[in-house]
């Protein structure tokens, strides 16, 4: 009896020390992750992108990578994130007004260029979404986009044992989950930082402007900087800037969501960084080239109630004037951030 006793206790030892064990190597495991250390470029303000939430890792990034460029996460594998925003064109449509989707269809605003996140209070160019996360369900989700279902894409990454060993790797389990899927796309896409154009060189005293240059940017600091100042180039603001309403989309923006008639037409500002790369612009891509933008501002305004009143006189400008303004534009393209090896494919 004492013999079977002395057996059985050293059998619950000998287990409870497996648990223990096994407790303390996932214990473990899960503190093995290799943490990204964020760098606030020099001059940009504080990130609003919540760290403690979702630290950033380098197995994170990685898992993030691949579901962004993977095609699985549409309904017939051709629809990627990567789709719409490639990394050739500062990650929006390569010379495309409006991105396609799935059945040849094409989503509703031309997709924005994706960089320097980490600052941006809210995602969308009509604030209907305030997380990443929402973004991606309703990308994922919506018929004209990637046309696919939650389960559905959980059910594909379950199956691949690649997949299970970078979600093991990221998050200590081997688990997919719709969670684990946004964490992981959003610490890829918060690290997209671009802060190395010529721009940013100028200010750090490593290269000097052109004449052209530093006329634009005289030209840019006197007229621009009212909705694309600071070093991220946009206030977040939402504005009417004067463009005549599209017959067929019947986009009014802020007011799809407001429903206030005070927010007809109004659009999110956009970053001027990377701007030769993130053609076409505006919310509808309607303009090919910048100089058909700075057009608009000179002479193509509508008005109409909800204008923005720093544009109820447009921005005049000589055509010497756009040329220069249009060569301080160029010097916000930052070639080193498009041509990253570490954020392709």
């Amino acid at each position: 009896m004492k013999r079977w006793l002395t057996i059985s206790v050293l059998t619950v030892c000998i287990l409870g020390g497996s648990i223990f064990l096994d407790a303390c190597r996932k214990s473990t495991f899960q503190r093995a992750t290799t943490p990204i250390n964020f760098i606030v470029p020099p001059g940009f303000p504080a990130p609003t992108y919540s760290f403690q939430s979702n630290p950033l890792t380098e197995e994170g990034f990685l898992l993030g990578r691949k579901l962004f460029f993977d095609g699985r996460l549409s309904i017939d594998g051709n629809f990627p994130c990567a789709s719409c925003h490639q990394p050739i064109a500062a990650f929006t449509t390569f010379e495309h007004d409006r991105s396609h989707g799935y059945n040849h269809s094409h989503t509703l605003r031309n997709a924005p260029g994706l960089f320097n996140l980490a600052w941006y209070p809210v995602f969308t160019q009509d604030s209907s979404t305030q997380s990443l996360e929402t973004i991606y369900r309703n990308h994922i989700t919506n018929p004209a986009e990637m046309a696919e279902s939650l389960p559905n894409v959980i059910n594909k990454l379950k199956g691949d044992a690649t997949y299970k060993k970078m979600f093991l790797a990221a998050f200590g389990s081997d688990d997919v989950t719709d969670d684990r899927i946004y964490k992981a796309i959003t610490q890829y896409l918060i690290n997209l930082v671009s802060a190395n154009s010529k721009y940013d060189q100028v200010k750090r005293g490593a290269a000097t402007f052109t004449f052209e240059e530093q006329s634009g940017y005289a030209i840019f600091q006197s007229k621009c900087t009212g909705c694309h100042g600071g070093e991220l180039f946009t206030d977040f603001g939402f504005r009417n800037v004067g463009l005549p309403i599209d017959a067929n989309l019947k986009d009014y923006g802020l007011m799809r969501v407001t429903h206030s008639p005070g927010d007809s037409l109004k659009f999110r500002t956009p970053s001027l960084r990377n701007a030769a790369f993130t053609s076409y612009y505006m919310h509808d891509g309607r303009f090919t080239l910048t100089r058909d933008v700075l057009k608009h501002y000179n002479t193509g305004i509508v008005h109409g109630p909800t204008l923005a009143p720093e544009l109820a006189n447009g921005l005049p400008l000589t055509t010497a004037e756009q040329d220069q303004l249009v060569a301080f534009l160029r010097t916000l393209s930052d070639s080193a951030f498009l041509n990253n090896p570490r954020f392709r494919e």
